[in-house]
């Protein structure tokens, strides 16, 4: 079967913010300036964390998707909603109508996350309040040929993520051992953006080489969907796959270690 290729509509370097009240360290990944190049993606951000982290703060009309890349994040809610998540855990929020939340270091000993917002249709924006604990040991993973897919949300193959969606949205976490090349496959309609999290890839054909900074230094990448995205469109679906390691890449496109 003949499946088009993506291309890359362009490739950035995530600011680096430095420490302020809350964190000790914190990049911006994905900015919200350009809201019509990365809509329902409103913002991405990596934070390393010990204390205070983000004490009770309020959200409304958006998801919060937070990967704990390392150590444990404890987290509570308005609702009475209160657990702790550890490395590759992922905690899926739907603020919906309106919640109030923090989330913490475990013992204020560090933690690294990424966080991703993402917009909620306009019809959906005063839905429920949600929480899902989506924890790594949990969720299906596809391993072959040196590399890895761990599904989050949406579907790879015959295989689905527990991730329940307002959107209907990809989310994966791609490895690849070094030498090894994945072809990811998304939705034609979808948005795609993929965050390298680690190591050196190759991406659509383009090398990607992480600057180096004092934390890790991941790049993400927007490739172009099949056809353009329109905002009076009712669900336009979208993707967020996470690589770590050497890492592969939204498809129909290659990836490459």
């Amino acid at each position: 079967m003949n499946i088009p290729q993506r291309t890359l509509a362009r490739i950035e370097s995530k600011t680096h913010l430095g420490p302020d009240a809350q964190v000790d360290d914190r990049y911006l990944v994905m900015s919200p300036a350009r809201p019509e190049l990365t809509d329902p993606f409103l913002v991405l951000s990596e934070d390393w964390f010990s204390s205070p982290g983000f004490e009770w703060h309020p959200h409304r009309g958006v998801e919060t998707v937070t990967l704990v890349v390392d150590g444990v994040l404890e987290h509570g809610d308005s609702a009475g909603n209160s657990g702790a998540l550890t490395t590759g855990d992922v905690q899926w929020m739907t603020a919906g109508h309106g919640i109030i939340h923090r989330e913490l270091a475990f013992r204020d000993e560090r933690a690294h996350t990424l966080q991703l917002w993402v917009n909620l249709p306009a019809d959906r924006k005063l839905t429920g309040p949600r929480y899902q604990d989506l924890l790594a040991g949990q969720r299906p993973v596809v391993e072959q040929d040196g590399t890895r897919i761990d599904v989050i949300s949406g579907r790879v193959g015959e295989l689905s993520g527990p991730a329940v969606n307002e959107w209907p949205i990809s989310g994966a976490i791609l490895t690849l051992e070094p030498g090894h090349r994945l072809d990811h496959l998304l939705p034609g309609r979808d948005r795609a953006f993929l965050y390298v999290l680690a190591g050196l890839a190759s991406i659509a054909g383009h090398a990607v080489e992480p600057v180096r900074s004092p934390g890790p230094t991941p790049h993400h990448r927007h490739p172009s969907p099949r056809s353009p995205w329109r905002r009076e469109e009712t669900h336009p679906s979208s993707s967020w796959p996470t690589a770590e390691n050497r890492s592969g890449s939204p498809s129909p496109s290659a990836a490459r270690s």
